[in-house]
């Protein structure tokens, strides 16, 4: 009865972790964008960036966990991209998005500051960063949904 709890669990927290991070990247931020101006947008999505690397983590460490506790009915190549899919979400959350935070500060305006600008490259290479990571997150989970 445990393990098919801890299955059943496992199988949420992989679903909710990968769902959130499509929704977010590929539905919630392109809306935005859209629709707002790009410093309103980057506001908006700034002000969401910590809850959502923590939702990551959160639904990350609850799915590691609960394979662990199901006997590792998974194989070693689910607990491999969920420890990596962890280590970006907590790269991101613990070093890029506070350094971008920062940065953006010291931007004020992205849509007055030219792109040339020191901060304004900093800023895109720190987002290309991201964004990377983001989309091999996504893509473990993918990975990790079909093995379910």
């Amino acid at each position: 009865m445990t393990m098919r709890i801890a299955e059943t669990v496992y199988r949420l927290a992989v679903s909710l972790w990968v769902g959130g991070v499509g929704i977010f990247t590929f539905m919630l931020t392109p809306i935005l964008f859209r629709n707002e101006p790009r410093d309103v947008a980057a506001r908006i999505v700034g002000l969401l960036f910590p809850g959502y690397f923590r939702w990551g983590i959160a639904c990350g460490t609850v799915a590691l966990i609960s394979l662990f506790l199901s006997r590792g009915k998974g194989g070693v190549a689910q607990y491999v991209i969920i420890a990596a899919m962890l280590a970006v979400a907590s790269f991101q959350a613990l070093y890029v998005e506070p350094k971008a935070a920062e940065l953006k500060k010291g931007i004020g305006s992205f849509e007055a500051t030219p792109k040339d600008h020191p901060l304004r490259r900093e800023f895109a290479r720190l987002h290309g960063i991201s964004a990377a990571g983001n989309l091999g997150v996504f893509a473990g989970g993918v990975v990790l949904v079909i093995l379910l």
